[in-house]
C-alpha cells in the first residue's frame, strides 16, 4: 500500500523555501506515496509547477475567510470569525512584532478556528511557524516532519512557545550545516532528531528553464541581477547604498531586481529621491527568472541572514559570477575568490567587489570558469527524505 503523505505551506509565492518544496515534490515516487498539500493562501506562482499527482487541497474554512478580504467576509462567514480577526489584528498593531513572534500570536488567536483532519501516516510541515503549528495541533498523523529554513531569532517567550511543537515532532529538517548547528544551539534536547537536507535543487531544470525564455538582453553591458522577496532580511538597504556608491564613482550598470515585499515602497522612494532610477530597476516576481539570471553579468546577494541561498546556488548552476554579504550559511556553497566574492554586510564592501568585476573582465572569467567544474545540482538529498519516511 501506498504511505499517504500530507504537506503543509503558507503558500507558493515565490521564495526560496517554495521552490524548494516544488522541486521535492516533482522527485517524489508517486508509486509509493500519495500526497496531498495544504496551502494557507493558494495563489502564488509557483502552483503551476506542481506535479499533476499532487492533490492540493481547498483552502481551510479560516483562510478562505481571510482571502475574501474584510469587507465581504462580513457578509460570508461567522460572527467568531470576525471576533477573532479583529482580535488578532488588533494585537498586530498594539505591539511591534518579528515575523516569528506574529505566526505564534495568530496561532495563539485564531487556531480554534481551525478543524483536525482525516488521518495520514505522516505529515511534513515544510516551514517553522505556522504550518509547524497547524501540524501539530490540527492533523492526524503517524509521523510529523518539520522543516526549519531560516536562522530565525527568539525571545524567550517564543522559544517557549516553540519548545512545546518540536517536543511534539518525530524529526526536525534542517536545510544547512549552519541551521542545523543554530537551531541545535537553541533546542539542544532536540539534538537527536535534527537531521539536514539540503534545499534540493533541480540543475537539469534549471538550465532547461533558462533557454524557455526566448532572447533577453540589457540595456548596459554590465547588468546585475538580484532573485529575492524585499524585505529587511534580504538588505536591499545595503543594496540600494552599494548602487547608490558605484553611480558616484561613475560606472555605467544596470541592477534588476525580481521581486516584491514590504520594502518596495522605501525602495521605490530611495531611488527617487538618489536619481537611481536607470541604475536600479525593481520587476515584479516572475516564475521563470532564469533566462534573466542567464543573460546578466554577474548575480549579487545582501542577506542579513539565509538558511542555505538558493538563488546563489542558481546563479552558479548558471556560471554567474558572485557577489554575496557573509551571512552564516554562506559558506555552505561559496569559496572565496573562486566560484564569487564574499564581502561583509555592508555596502562600500559590495561596491567594491561589483567594481572590481567591472574593472576586470579576467577575473569574471576565471570565478565562470570555476564553476563551470563545481558540482552542480542535489537531487539525491530526496534520499536523506525518503529515510525519514520509514
Amino acid at each position: 500500500m501506498k504511505k499517504s503523505l500530507l504537506f503543509v505551506m503558507d503558500s507558493l509565492g515565490i521564495g526560496g523555501g517554495e521552490k524548494s518544496l516544488v522541486t521535492l515534490l516533482s522527485l517524489i515516487d508517486y508509486t509509493k506515496y500519495d500526497v496531498d498539500l495544504q496551502l494557507f493562501s493558494n495563489d502564488g506562482e509557483f502552483v503551476q509547477f506542481l506535479p499533476k499527482e499532487v492533490k492540493l487541497l481547498p483552502l481551510l474554512p479560516y483562510n478562505r475567510f481571510l482571502n475574501n478580504g474584510l469587507i465581504k467576509s462580513l457578509f460570508s462567514f461567522k460572527l467568531s470569525y470576525i471576533k477573532t480577526r479583529i482580535k488578532y489584528s488588533y494585537k498586530i498593531h498594539r505591539y511591534k512584532l518579528t515575523h516569528a513572534a506574529k505566526a505564534m500570536t495568530y496561532w495563539q488567536t485564531c487556531s480554534s478556528c481551525y478543524n483536525s483532519t482525516k488521518h495520514y501516516d505522516i505529515a511534513i510541515a515544510y516551514s517553522q511557524g505556522l504550518p509547524t503549528f497547524y501540524v501539530i495541533d490540527k492533523v492526524n498523523a503517524e509521523k510529523k516532519i518539520g522543516w526549519v529554513n531560516v536562522d530565525y531569532k527568539m525571545d524567550n517567550r517564543l522559544k517557549t512557545f516553540t519548545n512545546e511543537y518540536y517536543n511534539e515532532i518525530n524529526h526536525i529538517v534542517t536545510v544547512s550545516d549552519n541551521t542545523h548547528k543554530y537551531f541545535e544551539g537553541l533546542f539542544p534536547q532536540f539534538k537527536d532528531k535534527i537531521h539536514t537536507i539540503y534545499d534540493i535543487i533541480n540543475d537539469k531544470l534549471i538550465h532547461s528553464m533558462s533557454m524557455n525564455g526566448g532572447l533577453f538582453t540589457y540595456d548596459t553591458v554590465f547588468s546585475i541581477v538580484t532573485l529575492a522577496r524585499l524585505n529587511h532580511q534580504k538588505g536591499f538597504d545595503i543594496s540600494l547604498n552599494a548602487c547608490k556608491i558605484l553611480k558616484s564613482r561613475g560606472y555605467k550598470f544596470q541592477w534588476h531586481v525580481f521581486g516584491n515585499g514590504p520594502e518596495r515602497g522605501n525602495m521605490l522612494s530611495f531611488i527617487k529621491e538618489n536619481e537611481l532610477d536607470n541604475f536600479f530597476i525593481i520587476h515584479q516576481p516572475v516564475a521563470n527568472p532564469y533566462p534573466f539570471l542567464a543573460n546578466a553579468t554577474i548575480y549579487v546577494q545582501t542577506s542579513r541572514n539565509e538558511g542555505y541561498g538558493i538563488s546563489i546556488a542558481e546563479a552558479r548552476i548558471l556560471n554567474k559570477p558572485v557577489v554575496t554579504t557573509e551571512y552564516t550559511a554562506v559558506w555552505s556553497q561559496m569559496v572565496q575568490g573562486k566560484n564569487g566574492i564574499v564581502v561583509p554586510i555592508d555596502a562600500t564592501a559590495v561596491a567594491d567587489a561589483i567594481e572590481d568585476l567591472i574593472l576586470h573582465p579576467e577575473k569574471r572569467e576565471a570565478i565562470s570558469a570555476y564553476q563551470r567544474t563545481e558540482k552542480k545540482g542535489n537531487t539525491e538529498e530526496i534520499e536523506k527524505f525518503y529515510k525519514l519516511l520509514e
